[in-house]
């Protein structure tokens, strides 16, 4: 498993521990290991992560693929138990078009950065800003009334959730 933690920010309301399910990542490149881990880091320096209607933060975050849903488990960063406060287990329909796109635009952006001029890959990049958006927006809007984050965050999840269906 991957793992990262933080005990910095002074808040309970986020995430000080990120677990990805080694069982879920798909075969990975050097770019995707490298996104992956800078989304860890970036969450973890700063991140809105609070579970609707409880107050039991900070929490530790495992994310995998389980029977082709999204598991979001979540366990009290303050209590050693390994038994979870909620998972919450999302379709991942919703995200199967923005996956394909990015993942076709992600092709395109490492190809590029190789050899194209500054503008092609500027152009690229600005595509997959959108679908980035685009799969955070999803997110945020299939966590609704269960778990509360922030854009950046959201932005940083969706990464790792890329991250976990790259077939590279």
């Amino acid at each position: 498993m991957e793992q990262a933690s933080s005990e910095a920010v002074a808040t309970n309301d986020r995430l000080s521990e990120i677990t990805l399910d080694s069982a879920s990542i798909g075969r990975g490149n050097a770019n995707i290991e490298h996104e992956r881990e800078v989304a860890i880091y970036d969450l973890l320096d700063g991140n809105t992560f609070a579970l609707e209607g409880r107050d039991e933060g900070p929490y530790k975050l495992s994310i995998g693929i389980v029977d082709d849903r999204l598991a979001f488990t979540v366990f009290s960063a303050d209590k050693p138990s390994d038994e979870p406060i909620v998972a919450h287990f999302l379709s991942l329909t919703p995200f199967k078009r923005i996956m394909k796109d990015y993942f076709l635009v992600l092709d395109s952006y490492y190809q590029a950065i190789r050899t194209a001029q500054p503008s092609r890959i500027q152009a690229i990049d600005m595509g997959r800003r959108g679908l980035h958006d685009e799969g955070s927006r999803v997110l945020m809007e299939r966590l609704e009334g269960k778990i509360k984050i922030d854009v950046d965050t959201s932005r940083r999840l969706f990464t790792l959730i890329a991250a976990l269906h790259w077939k590279g």
